[in-house]
């Protein structure tokens, strides 16, 4: 079948005071339907410019310099701002992380649901706005919707203003619903709620969903397969299974050690990745995660390593997957010669 979503080279800069911030580099993917599909990194990776980028939803200083969106039969990369408002909110939606910051203070829980759908429903009326808004609190689990959307942002709990964001994002039945991070700033409780009501969403209605997050435990329990970011370029992509039990980038090694196992010894430290991500205003000319590599060689400071295809759904983008890599101190020896 041909993929929901497709992302060609994707190339997005920040125009500053101190330069040009190269903050997504050549990243390419995929989305299946009815695919939910996990972006991990650290923070600056590109993860959220890559999905702003996609709905053209940067700020005045970035552009989208080089790359195609394809998204049923058009290229969303072209489309002026007019034609990019039909596709926002009514075929892809977007859950940003911090709802109190995306909600307004000012209006209503139902109006801002109800804003939503009179965008791209112009000929319903006022009771069948009001009527669907209801239907939607029910659905992702808010109790007595038809008091609570008479309720202000700050009536809320932060889990309550996460499922609003839901339901709006969900307004108008999109085919893809990008979550940027939407459980970060929730306790664990309410997070493992949310992730729930996502899931038995997605499975309800097959929308397709990229899930962009830091936490590897999340993308477990959630996706289907799984993108690894760093400096603006994607390190490996695989089936989550195949992620966690045979990574073939060292930066995806580093990050699965840095979380505890459900086996693990409690009085077992855990191994941070040493060093702090590369300065994108001047990006390493090869691999950019060569100064905090351990297995780091000579190459990989030079020259952009090619992506490795393990098989049809695993790819990772290091030279010591190459059959040239020397054997001595190669974590993926095994990997190669195979």
């Amino acid at each position: 079948m041909e993929p929901i979503l497709e992302v060609k080279d994707l190339h997005t800069n920040f125009y500053t005071s101190n330069g040009v911030v190269q903050a997504v580099r050549g990243v390419s993917f995929s989305l299946e339907k009815g695919e939910i599909l996990g972006i991990v990194g650290e923070s600056g990776s590109g993860k959220s410019v890559t999905c702003m980028s996609i709905l053209q939803l940067l700020s005045n200083t970035a552009r989208v310099t080089q790359g195609e969106v394809h998204f049923q039969g058009k290229n969303l990369v072209t489309l002026n701002k007019k034609e990019i408002r039909q596709i926002r909110g009514g075929k892809i939606s977007m859950v940003f992380q911090d709802p109190m910051s995306s909600l307004n203070p000012l209006m209503r829980i139902g109006e801002q649901i109800g804003e939503m759908i009179r965008e791209h429903n112009r000929g319903m009326s006022k009771k069948e706005v009001e009527a669907e808004v209801v239907r939607l609190m029910g659905l992702v689990r808010i109790p007595e919707p038809e008091k609570r959307l008479r309720s202000f942002p700050h009536e809320f709990s932060g889990g309550m203003r996460q499922r609003v964001m839901i339901a709006m994002a969900l307004a108008c039945q999109p085919d893809v619903l990008i979550a940027d991070e939407p459980t970060t700033a929730l306790d664990v409780t309410i997070q493992d709620q949310i992730l729930k009501l996502m899931r038995s969403l997605q499975k309800e209605f097959q929308r397709s969903v990229i899930f962009i997050t830091h936490d590897l435990g999340v993308v477990a329990e959630l996706c289907s397969r799984v993108i690894v970011m760093y400096g603006g370029l994607i390190m490996e992509e695989a089936l989550i299974d195949d992620l966690f039990e045979h990574p073939a980038h060292p930066y995806t090694m580093g990050l699965l050690r840095s979380i505890p196992g459900a086996s693990q010894d409690r009085s077992q430290r855990l191994v941070p990745i040493p060093g702090s991500p590369p300065d994108m205003l001047n990006p390493p000319k090869g691999c950019p995660f060569v100064h905090r590599c351990p297995y780091a060689r000579n190459i990989c400071a030079q020259e952009l390593p090619p992506y490795t295809q393990l098989d049809a759904t695993h790819r990772s983008m290091c030279w010591l997957l190459s059959p040239d890599a020397p054997a001595d101190n190669n974590p993926f020896k095994e990997v190669r010669e195979n």
